[in-house]
């Protein structure tokens, strides 16, 4: 938009508000939809509707044609996110969807770090165009790949494993032992099924402890739903943050004289960060209900956010993305964690976390796009506006953790 129309910061940060508000919507909806029609049948919507989208934004010139665009596409966007989300952690145990959860934020998080890193590039290389077509393309073959994928499973439906059954249901032929059944049997077939019985029972307080040792951290039961909302609090803050910095680094990367092709390459730091906090917390569970993780996360996030939209040299630019990112990481693994966790309805929570983002993507470039129009004489009130607006969130997480007592 910069280039092709010209937009300044306060141009690019109401249009990243805009987003910001479609999402808060189109996740719910989106979420609640996969919950109520499926998984397959909201993947398949999702991307036909971005790969069509996206075709069109080829074709469009206006300015007002490029918005619709957008917002179509982030509509469709919307019906995917949250039903991916379930369809990792649908039928897992905590120690499961630990586990589905770190592979999807990995996957996720490392292609799009690429796709930031690439961009740049791209755009060097092959022309304004292929920021429409190249993802068009992709879209397209998802569709493709969903349809595939839907009819595999619905010719061989994928069995859940044996581990993930309640086991504290009587194994298949051995009925309990009951004054009924014991009365039926004869004195030496008695004390075989009886035999029988206690050597199952032993296997299976085994596994169940065998089980309970896999998990990461035993939830604290009367204080998992307030980590789930304090996370819920701090993901859109987060969110503030990074759709802010998004919106503003086209003109950091101005200020210091970064080429297309370097800006995408320094400016995507976090992206990596973020790709490496995700990887880091997938394998150790350590940071489960643990507040000081959160809280240290938060503050680490306020300082790099300034640090980034007023760097003056690239060294700074690129330190503060290292720990922003990091950051980032924490706070929306510890909301999608505990939203899986915590819920047996996973599409909706998805689409509830996803909108929480949605409010934090639209929250920070509004007030950062209002501070500029008030105050245009004083170039840094937006990251001032918005460094206000993440010290009331961190104040949000003191008064949950003091309830939480």
């Amino acid at each position: 938009m910069a280039k092709t129309f010209g937009f300044g910061n306060r141009a690019n940060l109401s249009l990243a508000a805009l987003n910001g508000f479609i999402c808060i919507f189109a996740a719910w909806w989106g979420g609640k939809f996969a919950q109520r029609f499926g998984n397959f049948t909201a993947l398949k919507l999702g991307f036909f509707t971005m790969a069509v989208a996206l075709t069109c934004g080829m074709f469009v010139p206006t300015v007002r044609g490029q918005i619709v665009v957008m917002g179509a596409m982030l509509i469709g966007m919307c019906f995917t996110w949250p039903t991916l989300e379930a369809m990792a952690s649908e039928g897992e145990t905590s120690a499961g969807i630990q586990r589905m959860v770190g592979l999807y934020n990995v996957v996720w998080a490392g292609t799009g770090a690429l796709a930031d890193f690439m961009g740049g590039m791209m755009l060097d290389k092959l022309g304004l165009k292929s920021i429409f077509y190249v993802p068009a393309a992709i879209m397209f073959f998802q569709v493709v790949i969903t349809f595939w994928l839907a009819r595999r499973t619905r010719v061989s439906p994928i069995q859940e494993p044996a581990s993930s059954g309640n086991l504290t249901q009587p194994l298949q032929g051995c009925d309990p032992l009951t004054p009924q059944s014991q009365s039926s049997l004869g004195p030496s077939r008695t004390g075989q099924h009886s035999a029988t019985l206690g050597f199952e029972a032993e296997s299976l307080r085994d596994s169940q402890a065998a089980i309970a040792a896999t998990k990461p951290n035993p939830r604290p039961i009367a204080k998992a739903k307030w980590f789930l909302r304090m996370a819920w609090l701090a993901n859109p803050f987060a969110y503030i943050a990074l759709n802010t910095v998004i919106a503003v680094v086209p003109g950091v990367a101005n200020k210091l004289g970064l080429s297309a092709t370097m800006a995408g390459f320094c400016c995507s730091v976090w992206c990596f960060a973020r790709f490496a906090a995700f990887f880091g917390l997938w394998a150790w569970s350590g940071w489960h209900y643990r507040f000081r993780w959160l809280l240290t996360a938060y503050l680490a996030l306020l300082l790099t956010f300034a640090l980034i939209v007023l760097a003056p040299n690239l060294a700074v630019l690129v330190a503060a993305q290292i720990v922003f990112g990091g950051a980032l990481g924490l706070i929306y693994y510890s909301s999608l964690f505990y939203s899986m966790d915590l819920s047996e309805t996973k599409s909706e929570h998805g689409g509830i976390h996803e909108a929480a983002i949605g409010f934090g993507n639209f929250a920070g470039p509004a007030v950062a796009a209002s501070s500029l129009y008030f105050l245009p004489q004083y170039a840094s009130s937006g990251v001032v506006g918005v460094c206000v607006l993440l010290v009331g969130g961190l104040a949000g997480l003191f008064a949950m953790r003091g309830r939480m007592r």
